[in-house]
């Protein structure tokens, strides 16, 4: 039975048609994907599957008594109280049982009656009794565990939630959520504001939530991770797609290219069949042939399927820049606090050289969007300085693009600001490359989504990029195939990059070192992202062994410590998961076999299909034969029966050869994992 259903849903949006015959169905355990370019619906989707948005035509219908939990990209309410009552107010039905308890408890004060009191004092014990299981599995003890894996520390549990900053507010709404653990859980975009030791915390978190999810995300790696199932809105509407985003691309794919191989072949057809007519129609002997391949033109242009236009997609790539010297930046001892009791960073001094990727990692708060602004001279240090090296060129991203954009410059101008030199139609061609063209150019920044911001922002990089880039959050806001996009082209990039991300996919990929900020100290890590996590799995086996040599680093303050195993990338187990080696064994063993049974099933229906296509490909052989024979022709019901066999067995054989492609694609990838 379907938990949440959305039927034939039709939705119109600033004259446009946003939704139209939509439909969606979440079952118990489903764990869904919604992705599409920015702009197509995808947060107008679960708003809707949420009951926030009524539609315009269909409905939206969910289960008796199942419960939804919706995490939006931004809140618009403050949750009243404390941190930790935030929090345990989402305990399901626990305030229900309080007020009947309380009403309970009053009559029973106020009767006199020993029948309606035997009566109420059982239902009083019955409600007592649901009230201490509804504490069990939702107590406070479970309520901070969550709040310590999205980095809330134990002094601030019982500070007030108008005293917290946007961005940990929404923690506190994500840490209510998967306290209350409902049914359905929707996430838009749950990983903008953590960072990565929260996401790491979240991944496994999620890995073993029991219920049904539907999560967008532009990280590809987070993405690929908790999802089987695809939901995509496309240019020809909602389809949906079995697997993770790296089966959907596969899919799709092979999807678009069989209806371009269908609609060449209709194409020919069709030109056959109107040259046939247009040679033919004025002959009286061939008048009746050519009015019948006049019907079958006809009906052949009715029943053609248009095949869906390609999405318009950023171009982004970055030209070769000049060399620079072999130290492209170098911070001197540089002291920085927001208050007196507010030290971020203490006497750094650190230095990066021509060509490295460095990847800034910290908690939330810890100094790394500082250091970057102080890096990129948009924040003057208290104490210390920035020397950059000989020939540097900077370039620097800001996360909250109110910082680098003004609000009433139009598009145009924005990105002809970062290049005055360049000509309008250079101007123009770069905003054309970020999806905005014609007028759309002279559109005000203040009106634009953050998505479009953020484009105008790359697009402002693009038209002076130099030999060192400074990025914070540079994929936020983008969708999935941007940030691709926007990752691939860094990949190329001959420069030196320092950037600040919670996007999994893009750290890994483009890092080759890292600084990890904490504690008002930046510490340096040969080697990538992954290579990092891996070194923080070591350094918690050794203190789980009780190993306090000096080779054994201590915790980051205030950070709790990631369980790995090596080459993992799962993440820190706190909150709801045992750590135990023997645990650890288990889950492992399970996840062999599991990775076995599905390589098996896979492997099984590669062989079917190419048994298949076996039988298949004779079957066509003997029946063009049988077609090759004259005599077959004296018979025309015979030429037309085996006609219309051989074109059924060919497109037979079309989506028999597609799935075997699509199979051994999977079974590809399976033997790589």
């Amino acid at each position: 039975m379907s938990l949440l259903v959305a039927d034939d849903v039709e939705l119109q949006f600033r004259g446009r048609a946003l939704f139209d015959g939509a439909t969606l169905a979440i079952e118990p355990r489903d764990r869904v994907g919604i992705i599409g370019a920015n702009g197509t619906g995808k947060s107008t989707l679960l708003r809707i599957l949420v009951g926030q948005i009524l539609p315009d035509g269909g409905r939206v219908t969910r289960a008796r008594g199942s419960r939804v939990g919706y995490l939006p990209q931004e809140l618009n309410e403050v949750a009243t109280g404390t941190l930790i009552e935030s929090v345990l107010a989402y305990a399901p039905r626990k305030k229900d049982v309080e007020a009947r308890l309380a009403e309970i408890e009053a009559a029973l004060h106020e009767t006199a009656n020993p029948d309606e009191q035997i009566e109420l004092s059982q239902s009083l014990a019955e409600h007592h009794g649901e009230l201490m299981d509804l504490e069990q599995l939702y107590g406070r003890h479970r309520a901070e565990s969550i709040l310590a894996g999205l980095r809330f520390k134990n002094e601030e549990l019982d500070k007030p939630m108008d005293a917290f900053s946007g961005g940990w507010r929404m923690r506190a709404a994500l840490a209510g959520l998967l306290f209350m653990g409902p049914d359905v859980l929707l996430l838009d975009e749950p990983t903008n504001h953590l960072d990565l030791p929260s996401v790491q915390w979240l991944n496994v978190f999620l890995r073993d939530f029991p219920h049904a999810l539907v999560l967008i995300c532009h990280d590809r790696e987070f993405l690929n991770r908790h999802v089987s199932r695809v939901a995509s809105l496309e240019m020809e509407g909602l389809r949906t797609y079995k697997g993770n985003y790296d089966d959907y691309l596969v899919q799709r794919a092979l999807e678009l290219e069989l209806l371009e191989n269908r609609a060449k072949k209709q194409d020919a057809r069709a030109k056959d069949l109107e040259a046939f007519v247009e040679r033919f129609k004025a002959k009286a002997s061939k008048a009746s042939q050519a009015q019948s391949k006049a019907k079958q033109l006809e009906k052949l242009r009715d029943e053609r399927e248009d095949v869906p236009r390609a999405r318009k997609q950023v171009s982004l790539v970055f030209p070769p820049v000049s060399r620079s010297g072999e130290v492209s930046i170098e911070v001197r001892g540089v002291t920085h606090a927001y208050g007196p009791n507010k030290p971020v960073l203490n006497d750094v001094k650190i230095a990066a050289r021509r060509g490295e990727r460095i990847a800034i990692v910290g908690l939330n708060g810890a100094g790394k969007t500082t250091l970057l602004k102080i890096l990129a001279s948009e924040l003057t240090p208290q104490k210390g300085d920035i020397k950059l090296g000989h020939n540097v060129d900077l370039s620097y991203f800001a996360q909250h693009h109110a910082d680098v954009l003004k609000r009433d410059a139009t598009i145009l101008d924005e990105v002809w600001r970062a290049r005055p030199d360049m000509s309008q139609t250079e101007a123009r061609a770069i905003c054309g490359a970020f999806l905005f063209s014609g007028d759309d150019v002279e559109k005000p920044i203040g009106v634009l989504s953050g998505g479009e911001r953020a484009r105008v922002a790359l697009a402002r990089l693009l038209a002076k990029p130099g030999n060192l880039l400074l990025l914070d959050e540079p994929t936020n806001h983008l969708d999935t195939e941007s940030a691709e996009k926007l990752t691939v082209s860094l990949e190329g990039y001959d420069g030196t990059l320092l950037f600040v991300s919670h996007n999994l996919d893009f750290a890994r990929r483009l890092s080759t070192k890292v600084w990890d900020v904490h504690d008002g100290i930046v510490e340096e890590y040969p080697g990538s992202l992954a290579d990092y996590l891996d070194r923080l799995a070591g350094e918690d086996v050794r203190r789980a062994s009780g190993d306090t040599s000096k080779a054994a680093v201590p915790s980051r303050a205030g950070q709790a410590p990631l369980t790995m195993t090596a080459g993992s990338t799962e993440g820190p187990a706190a909150g709801p998961r045992d750590t135990s080696s023997k645990e650890e064994r288990q889950r492992l063993r399970h996840e062999e076999n599991d990775r076995k049974k599905a390589r098996n099933n896979v492997e099984k229906r590669v062989q079917k299909a190419e048994a298949d296509i076996t039988k298949l490909e004779a079957e066509i052989v003997r029946i063009e034969a049988v077609l090759a024979d004259p005599a077959t022709h004296a018979d025309p019901q015979r030429s037309r029966d085996l006609s219309k066999a051989y074109d059924d067995t060919k497109r037979a054989l079309e989506r028999t050869m597609a799935t075997w492609e699509s199979e051994s694609a999977a079974l590809a990838k399976l033997d790589q994992a």
